[in-house]
């Protein structure tokens, strides 16, 4: 399965049985694995690419993420501090759907760009932004939805309140405020969606990329760049052509790509109730986006689709929608048997919360030379303090 295929083939409920549960391992190899493809794209296209940290947090491997990205990308003050902090050579880029006054100030410590949503934000705090010498942009909505499925994610979507549409900057003239151009429409998609969205920018937007004022052009993230059968090469193509026609410096800012499939949650079975099993870890708690999204996880040695025993999995918690799924295995699980999902270094350990008092799991690092290594731990202190 693609989930662990950085495994090498190994069975990772072998592997991982001697650690506490649950737990996140962060697969440090994987994560080496796709920060090449990274710098490699890079490279070709000419783009500088950023860490979201919306996606991927684990401030330790910052300095192994730096080896390959030009810095982070932040959705609000923390964020931006952190990327700050953590990968300090590398550019810091923000964008929030909007600042308060006393964010906003603290923000200019720590970043290098700020895109904001709307004119009214832009004419507020661009000035100053500039005076402390942050590049400024904009971030725009071509109207050009790409996505089926995943309405939560999608900036594009009739009542988005993300990004400007074109519609707005009529009789807008204060483009001595703005640097760059910022869109963010794609969710886990390939680069022909990219392409569907650039010629919407273009038609829409063309005349302000062409603008002297303009300087750069960022793409977003939603680009699944690490993915085995992604078109890299469109990808490259793309960007060389924007950057080619506008006299732009491109960036993309991807958080899945930088730790897909770099990651497993670690679960053991607590009780069975005939075709229910409880686990020690919950979605609702763990994954959130199992909820949210909604969607199913993989799990090492289980189908969602064909198999001799029939089973759903859940959480502890009190909640009844605190629903993993429904998985298939070939044979009976019991007690204190040891799950492994997939691909759960992303959108896991940036959402995870203590619902019902339900215990963070510890995070560990498996590192290239097979040992482990724990990179946080956490306790009743944790759960106390946030309240």
């Amino acid at each position: 399965m693609m989930r662990f295929k950085g495994l090498g083939g190994a069975d990772p409920r072998e592997l991982f049985a001697g650690i506490k549960t649950p737990a996140y391992v962060i697969d440090e190899g994987a994560l080496i694995r796709n920060g090449e493809i990274l710098k490699d794209v890079a490279e070709k296209s000419g783009a500088k690419i950023l860490l979201a940290q919306k996606a991927f947090s684990n401030y330790k491997l910052y300095p192994l993420l730096s080896r390959y990205l030009a810095g982070t990308e932040a959705s609000g003050l923390y964020e931006a501090r952190l990327g700050r902090e953590e990968m300090p050579e590398g550019e810091v880029h923000v964008f929030c759907a909007a600042f308060s006054r006393k964010d906003f100030e603290e923000t200019l410590r720590y970043a290098d760009h700020i895109v904001f949503n709307s004119i009214g934000q832009l004419e507020k705090y661009a000035a100053a932004a500039k005076k402390a010498g942050v590049s400024t942009g904009l971030r725009i909505n071509p109207e050009k939805s790409t996505q089926e499925g995943h309405e939560i994610y999608d900036p594009c979507s009739p009542e988005s309140r993300l990004g400007v549409k074109i519609s707005e900057l009529n009789g807008f003239d204060r483009w001595d405020l703005v640097d760059g151009i910022h869109f963010h429409t794609l969710c886990e998609q390939d680069s022909d969606d990219l392409r569907i969205t650039l010629d919407a920018v273009k038609e829409k937007f063309g005349q302000i990329l062409k603008k002297p004022e303009i300087k750069w052009l960022n793409m977003g993230g939603g680009h699944h760049i690490t993915r085995e059968d992604y078109d890299r090469d469109l990808l490259i193509d793309l960007v060389k052509e924007a950057s080619s026609e506008y006299k732009l410096q491109v960036y993309l800012e991807p958080g899945e790509a930088v730790a897909l499939n770099a990651g497993y949650l670690v679960s053991r079975v607590l009780d069975i109730k005939e075709e229910n099993v409880i686990l020690d870890t919950s979605a609702a708690c763990h994954m959130p986006d199992v909820l949210e999204m909604p969607y199913t996880p993989d799990i090492y040695g289980a189908s969602t689709k064909t198999g001799i025993i029939r089973y759903c999995l859940g959480g502890p918690t009190c909640l009844a929608g605190d629903r993993i799924g429904e998985y298939f295995f070939d044979k009976e699980l019991k007690e204190g048997d040891i799950l492994v999902f997939g691909d759960m270094a992303i959108y896991t350990t940036v959402k995870n919360n203590t619902f019902n008092g339900m215990p963070l799991p510890d995070i560990l690092l498996k590192k290239t030379d097979g040992s482990m290594e724990t990179l946080n731990s956490f306790g009743y202190n944790d759960f106390k303090s946030r309240l």
